[in-house]
């Protein structure tokens, strides 16, 4: 077995796990490597963002050749990451038992012209929202080329099932489970009280034209984008593949990290 080990920065606290993650890899006879070399599984080390950075190295050429991401939380929340780096032991020995399942998750296409697109892929969310010098942003949005509204305040979330509870989440979006095939539609801050979330089909086509300048979110990429440009966004032809452990699913995840069911004591 080989593994890619990906990470952005580790904190200098972190440091020791990650060799002694290191160490019980090798002592497994597991091998390590680059991200980019052919291997059996990527560990994201670090949090959700490092998790989700990780779909840059996607070859759009040849994107099922991309391994299962297993994410390890060194940071904090870790929404998306399946273990802690205090279990790293248990985590290695019930990935070497197949005690494990692969769970496909949708991803978003972005096409725009004239548009500055570092990767093209969101496994969370695009987003677009107003500069920081504006007092809103006028998107036009359209389903399967169908008028919905035009959103007037400080943007609009298009969100996967995987990205729900985050950006749109803290919008007041829905939370979908990750096999529900839809996507969610979440105004920021609209300026009409009536203006609300909406869930669309995967299979439809959702177009954003942006009438404003804005900044343009891809995950946890950045961009600035003139106004006067037009945005579509698709459900990919392929899926990214998170490995949860059989301890784990979608709802136990839920009640940890947002601590469903516990008793607050003011």
């Amino acid at each position: 077995m080989k593994i890619a080990l990906y990470y952005r920065h580790i904190e200098a606290e972190a440091e020791s796990y990650l060799a002694e993650l290191t160490d019980i890899l090798h002592h497994h006879g597991i091998d390590t490597c680059e991200v980019g070399e052919d291997c059996d599984f990527l560990f994201s080390i670090g949090g959700d963002g490092t998790l989700l950075s990780s779909v840059q190295f996607i070859r759009p050429d040849s994107p099922n050749a991309f391994p299962p991401v297993l994410g390890i939380n060194f940071g904090h929340l870790g929404f998306l990451t399946t273990v802690g780096k205090e279990n790293l032991h248990s985590m290695v020995e019930e990935l070497l038992g197949g005690r494990y399942s692969l769970e496909e998750r949708t991803l978003l296409q972005l096409s725009a012209l004239n548009a500055p697109l570092s990767t093209p892929f969101a496994l969370n969310e695009v987003f677009v929202h107003r500069a920081e010098e504006a007092s809103l942003l006028r998107t036009e949005v359209y389903v399967d080329n169908q008028y919905v509204a035009t959103y007037a305040g400080d943007g609009v979330i298009a969100a996967t099932p995987t990205g729900s509870t985050a950006y749109s989440l803290s919008c007041g979006g829905p939370i979908l489970t990750p096999d529900s095939r839809c996507l969610a539609i979440t105004p920021i801050s609209a300026h009409t009280l009536t203006l609300r979330p909406i869930i669309v089909p995967d299979t439809a086509a959702i177009r954003l034209h942006v009438c404003d300048d804005c900044f343009l979110g891809i995950d946890s990429r950045r961009n600035t984008l003139a106004g006067n440009t037009e945005l579509t966004l698709r459900r990919a032809t392929f899926t990214i593949r998170l490995v949860r452990m059989n301890t784990q699913n979608f709802f136990s995840a839920i009640r940890d990290k947002l601590m469903w069911g516990t008793e607050v004591r003011l």
